[in-house]
Parts: C-alpha cells; structure tokens; sequence
C-alpha cells in the first residue's frame, strides 16, 4: 500500500462480498480500505460478488449489498460482477490441477475432520486419511490438493513478511466440495490471479487463506496480486462481527455517519464537523488524507458502539 509498489495504470483492487447477508459495520471497513487504497493510487476498483455457495445464501442479498455500496458513494469502475459466472473457468483449473496430479479424492467427512486434525489457522488441519488411497468403505466426497513442504514467503502490504510451511499451517485442502462445486481457495485464486486483479485489500481472518490460493496460483502459471490484511472489526468479547453472528446490517439512511464511523475506526481520524457532511464531502477529505500506515500490525478493532 505504497506509493511505489505498482504503477497508477496497472493498479486493479476489488471488494468481493458473499451474499449469505447485508453489508455490515464490519464489511464496510474492507469496502472503505479496499476503495481507499484503489484510489489512492489512480487505479480501478471493482467489486465481484462471490456467489459460489448457494445453500448459504440469502435471496436478495446481492441486491441488498449492491444497494448499500451505492448509497456509500462506493461506485465500482466496471459493472458488478459475479463469480458463479466463472464456474467453468473454475472447474478447468480443478481439471488440470488433477491432471497434472496434485489433487486426490477425499471421503473424509466434518466431523472426521474436527475428530482427528489438528489445530491451524483455517481450522482443524487435514491428518492425511484418504492421500495415499480412500480407505477400504469409503466413497469419495471431496476433491483436496495434496500440500507437501511447500513452502510460501510474501510480504503483506500490512501485516508484514509472512513466512510458511503450508504443509505446518494448511495442510492438504479441499478444492472441490461435496456438492461439486468449487471451494472458496480455489475460486479465489483463480480470479484473483493472472493479474487482472493487482491488490487484494481484505480482513486479517483471511490471512492464513493466501498461503493456499497463492500455491493454486503458483501450480496454474497463474500470477498473484499484492495483499494487504486490515484488522477485522471485533465486539468487546472479541468476536468478529460477521453476518453468521448476527451483525447488525448498515443502515443505509445514515451513510455519512456509517463511512465516518468506519473512517475514526480506521485510524484516520475524520474531523468531527464531517459526522453530518454529505457524502461526496467525506470522500473527498477521505481520498486526500487516507493513510493506510495506520493500521500496519493491527489483527483487530474493538466496536465500542457509535462513536459518540
């Protein structure tokens, strides 16, 4: 989130929302810094819906989302667009990964998983069952890459040098779901790479989700964008404020307070006298003072309540 890392011209970033729910507080945070980031360096921004797990949807969501960016004053550089429309594109990357060997078929269920992997940052890591061959009475369910001693080096615009042993932190991961469709690692990484899309400004609860979509990404010839991980916005019992606990939509009537809000939460420090400018107003003092250095090392920001 430099000043020297990419030409203006080349610069593409994106905000990728699921639709299993409206925007909120939270979600507005990676929108504004996404948004922030984009503009600070002359380049595009869009915004993709990834819409890649229909049972967890929710009917007009998408609608709802695109809604909420408008009256932000969020307005992407292209039309929306949606990542089911890519599904092919997705399911030949899944074909040539398998071709060329590094995937397996998996029977292992959830619970065998919580039963018997061991704790990582994405989640309970895979133990291995099914990589040599499905055990005797087990039919194949999933579709996992097989991770060795990969191993993964970038440096987040935000976060720092990070360094791994996917093997330590991710272990053998699923790229096919039960249900046939591709997972989010897989989907991810191939739209977001090949360099289409140059940076991807998104929340530290993603973090550990860029070692695996960069080796996708790696495997394909594909190139990856540069990431930048901003502190997730989490409730004083240290949760993250999600729409799967229940947070609280935006309330679109109030738009200049919410950008405010998320703004003074970002570190900017927005002058009090702008909590009831017009929106168009904010964003202009927000472009011309935007430092993302601020929130360099920070996994997380405590909601204490409106601001007030």
């Amino acid at each position: 989130m430099t000043d020297t890392e990419t030409p203006a011209a080349t610069y593409c970033g994106r905000f990728a929302p699921s639709p299993t729910g409206p925007l909120h507080a939270g979600s507005l945070l990676s929108a504004v810094c996404s948004y922030l980031d984009a503009r600070r360096h002359n380049g595009r921004w869009l915004v993709r819906i990834d819409d890649i797990d229909p049972p967890r949807e929710m009917p007009g969501a998408s609608d709802a989302i695109r809604r909420s960016l408008e009256v932000h004053g969020l307005q992407p550089d292209a039309a929306v667009s949606f990542q089911s429309a890519c599904r092919d594109r997705h399911l030949a990357a899944i074909a040539e990964l398998r071709s060329r060997g590094h995937l397996f078929d998996c029977g292992c269920s959830r619970r065998d998983l919580r039963r018997h992997g061991r704790p990582g940052p994405n989640g309970p890591l895979y133990p291995g069952t099914c990589r040599h061959g499905l055990p005797a009475g087990r039919e194949a369910r999933t579709l996992r890459l097989r991770v060795d001693q990969e191993r993964d080096s970038f440096d987040d615009q935000l976060q720092g040098p990070i360094r791994t042993c996917l093997a330590e932190t991710v272990g053998d991961f699923i790229v096919r779901r039960s249900d046939g469709l591709p997972a989010y690692h897989l989907a991810a990484a191939v739209d977001d790479g090949g360099g289409h899309i140059t940076h991807v400004v998104r929340g530290h609860d993603l973090l550990w989700c860029t070692p695996p979509q960069r080796l996708i990404q790696r495997l394909l010839g594909l190139s990856s964008p540069v990431y930048a991980h901003l502190p997730v916005l989490v409730d004083q019992h240290g949760f993250k404020l999600s729409k799967q606990q229940g947070a609280a939509p935006l309330d679109d009537r109030k738009p200049a307070a919410n950008l405010w809000l998320a703004l003074q939460r970002l570190r900017q420090a927005p002058p009090a006298a702008l909590r009831r400018a017009s929106v168009a107003t904010l964003w202009q003092w927000a472009r011309s003072h935007w430092q993302p250095e601020r929130l360099r090392g920070l996994e997380r920001i405590v909601e204490t309540g409106t601001g007030e």
